[in-house]
């Protein structure tokens, strides 16, 4: 399998999806990656079903699956009956966890202060996950100051609505970006 690295290089837009209507959007889109942000234990598995249907790679972001605790078991049934590609999460002992399960992993970090770029550098280096997602992505600066401290993949993510937007995104030093809007999806 390639890295993540590789992968995002060759596809740097991913489409976080939010709802039933968004993931048909994404299905037929160009986009290869896809972050499904919405779903419970009930609705999971067809979802990312979809989604393999159309040949994308799937990441679930553990978090936001209704039904399911950040815990072990919560990690075990998203890899057992909707086969991600990986995992996304805020929270380290998830990271870890689905990093033993042998998923690929993206700690998303807000940087909101000094303080959580402190915290979001320390987690990174504590979880070693495959990528890391930096919120809000419109703070190119910031990508660029996390990128001197980190040595893995870098995604933006979070209020980018435009492609003017994702070239800065880039050029600040993320290999990928993921949004919600379609338009940006076929880029």
């Amino acid at each position: 399998m390639s890295s993540i690295s590789d992968i995002l290089i060759e596809n740097p837009v991913i489409a976080a999806v939010r709802n039933k209507e968004e993931l048909e959007k994404a299905a037929s889109s160009r986009v290869k990656i896809v972050f499904v942000l919405y779903g419970s234990i009930l609705t999971l598995h067809g979802i990312c079903s979809r989604l393999h249907e159309a040949s994308k790679m799937v990441f679930v972001h553990a978090d936001m699956i209704e039904g399911l605790r950040g815990d072990m078991a919560g990690i075990e049934f998203i890899n057992r009956f909707a086969s991600p590609a990986g995992i996304v999460s805020t929270r380290a002992n998830i990271i870890k966890y689905a990093k033993h399960l042998n998923l690929q992993t993206i700690l998303r970090v807000f940087l909101l202060d000094s303080l959580s770029m402190q915290t979001g550098v320390k987690n990174i280096l504590e979880t070693n996950p495959d990528a890391v997602e930096i919120m809000p992505g419109i703070a190119c600066r910031l990508i660029n100051e996390m990128e001197r401290e980190i040595t893995i993949p870098v995604i933006a993510g979070g209020l980018i609505i435009n492609k003017e937007q994702v070239l800065e995104s880039l050029s600040s030093g993320a290999l990928a970006i993921s949004t919600s809007k379609e338009e940006l999806w076929d880029l």
